[in-house]
């Protein structure tokens, strides 16, 4: 069984007070949500809906009354007014992370395996300056430009691809800067992470 309770204490250490935090088993048997209809496979169904579990778990630790959350055209979950939040999950465990957007304008959670990021990974995830890294460093790096890409997209709603932000780890955690401008954040603009490895995973965050 997958350690939720580690999960979710590791993501308070790192997340800012006042944030929701809810955690799922996406391999458990979740009834679907009105209102969240999609179609997939079952695997995709099963981590779709473990993931809506864990959003509407995080509404509800910040007080508010749960709500359906639907998928976007471009995929991306569709906040209650006033919120801001970002889900993950691995074929093991779930997390979401919900704020008050008059608190924060962005957030993101990543969760990864920590596994060496595949070698002919490498080339599509890595800039010049980040491939000295073990491969089990990068996989560390995969998963802080996944949390940083979501904490901006509700921003820019710009889709980009891993070589516009460059990732440079330290003991406490993470900067992700932006090698161009994707408005409305600048060319060399920093955005500040935190991760931490629970339960078999990286775990990364990044707020705005």
């Amino acid at each position: 069984m997958p350690d939720l309770i580690a999960l979710r204490l590791a993501a308070q250490r790192l997340l800012p007070p006042g944030t929701g935090i809810g955690t799922a088993d996406p391999r458990a048997d979740h009834p679907a949500f009105e209102g969240e209809a999609i179609s997939g496979l079952p695997t995709r169904l099963s981590e779709f809906r473990a993931g809506r579990i864990a959003a509407r778990a995080a509404i509800a630790d910040l007080g508010l009354t749960p709500a359906a959350i639907p998928m976007a055209e471009d995929r991306s979950p569709i906040w209650p007014a006033g919120l801001c939040g970002s889900i993950s999950h691995s074929s093991e465990v779930c997390l979401a992370a919900v704020a008050l957007q008059s608190g924060l304008r962005g957030i993101g959670v990543d969760l990864e395996l920590a596994t060496p990021l595949e070698p002919d990974l490498r080339d599509t995830i890595l800039r010049p300056e980040e491939r000295h890294h073990s491969d089990m460093a990068a996989k560390l790096i995969f998963c802080a430009k996944e949390a940083a890409y979501k904490a901006q997209y509700g921003i820019s709603r710009c889709l980009f691809d891993f070589h516009v932000l460059s990732v440079t780890l330290n003991a406490a955690g993470f900067t992700a800067r932006f090698t161009e401008e994707i408005t409305p954040f600048a060319k060399d603009t920093l955005l500040q992470g935190r991760h931490a490895r629970v339960a078999g995973h990286f775990l990364c965050v990044v707020t705005l």
